[in-house]
């Protein structure tokens, strides 16, 4: 596919938003960001720390880096963008605002993306015009290093600029996955947190504790996970045993549809993890920083590794 942008914006300059506009930059996109607070403008910092960590050369970064530029103008931002990338506060009456404004000021080929992980993006776009450009384009963090994005699509989204979309993430360098229905949590976090319910519900019952949970999956099926999918491994022990496996275990398993009385807890007592030190389990400066660069260091491992088919 040849290069088909020649200009993208990003809305907001965080960490998503940086990691994104480093994306297209890097394939040589213009890219503006906008936001509304000048004084947090760190996204040249950001995109040169994540590029040093990739070990590009000096001329590389600047080179990437002088392709962002910063706008605190809405109107002026959009000028000539082929898609927008929203990337703002989780906060739907935010992102209505915004998608509604982006609607009167671009024409309606420009494709508009919502960065949300779990707010419907049929509500996001309820109040706009032209409802036919508007998807989800979920990438996940960090968005520099983690090749998947989930495409959302709504029962107003039009084929060809959802394929459009997909076929330009591709370009991109990123694994883009069609998500045909507009669903709380779309494909990924679904799957992620129905994990995490289980996980949590393991240690309130006593069953085991944090860390013991953490190293069954760290060190048992999640060390397949990278080449070996769910639904792959079942067909690979055959779908008749994972029925019996399910026959019996389906009855035992958490099923809960409000948040973990556990998990409130500690919100409640202020164990808010990495930031207050204390969650599930107990942590140190130490212990964080080597919690993120283990992650860090092993993502950057695997997406440097040539990729299956």
């Amino acid at each position: 596919m040849n290069n088909p942008l020649t200009r993208v914006t990003v809305l907001g300059g965080g960490l998503m938003g940086s990691g994104i506009a480093q994306i297209f930059a890097a394939r040589g996109v213009e890219v503006t960001i906008y936001d509304i607070d000048a004084d947090a403008w760190t996204a040249p910092e950001t995109i040169r720390s994540n590029l040093q960590r990739m070990q590009a050369n000096d001329a590389t970064i600047e080179e990437v880096v002088s392709r962002v530029a910063f706008c605190d103008c809405l109107a002026q931002s959009v000028q000539g963008a082929q898609i927008v990338f929203e990337c703002v506060p989780e906060q739907l009456a935010l992102k209505q605002q915004l998608f509604r404004e982006l609607d009167a000021l671009c024409p309606p080929e420009t494709i508009l993306a919502s960065n949300t992980s779990v707010i419907s993006i049929s509500e996001i776009a309820r109040d706009v015009i032209h409802k036919q450009r508007v998807l989800g384009t979920h990438f996940w963090n960090p968005a520099f290093l983690i090749p998947l994005v989930e495409v959302i699509r709504t029962r107003w989204t039009n084929d060809t600029l959802f394929e459009r979309t997909f076929d330009i993430l591709a370009w991109a360098g990123k694994r883009p996955v069609r998500v045909n229905k507009d669903v709380p949590g779309f494909l990924v976090n679904r799957l992620q947190h129905a994990l995490w319910r289980e996980a949590i519900y393991l240690v309130e019952q006593g069953i085991a504790d944090a860390r013991t949970v953490d190293e069954g999956i760290r060190y048992g099926f999640g060390i397949r996970l990278p080449t070996l999918g769910p639904l792959e491994n079942a067909d690979m022990v055959g779908t008749d045993l994972t029925l019996a496996i399910h026959e019996y275990i389906f009855p035992h398993l958490n099923n809960a549809t409000t948040p973990s009385p556990l998990l409130r807890q500690l919100v409640s007592e202020g164990k808010l993890g990495f930031k207050s030190g204390g969650g599930f389990q107990t942590w140190d400066d130490a212990s964080i920083n080597a919690s993120r660069e283990r992650l860090l260091s092993y993502l950057q491992r695997v997406t440097q590794q040539p990729e299956e088919s």
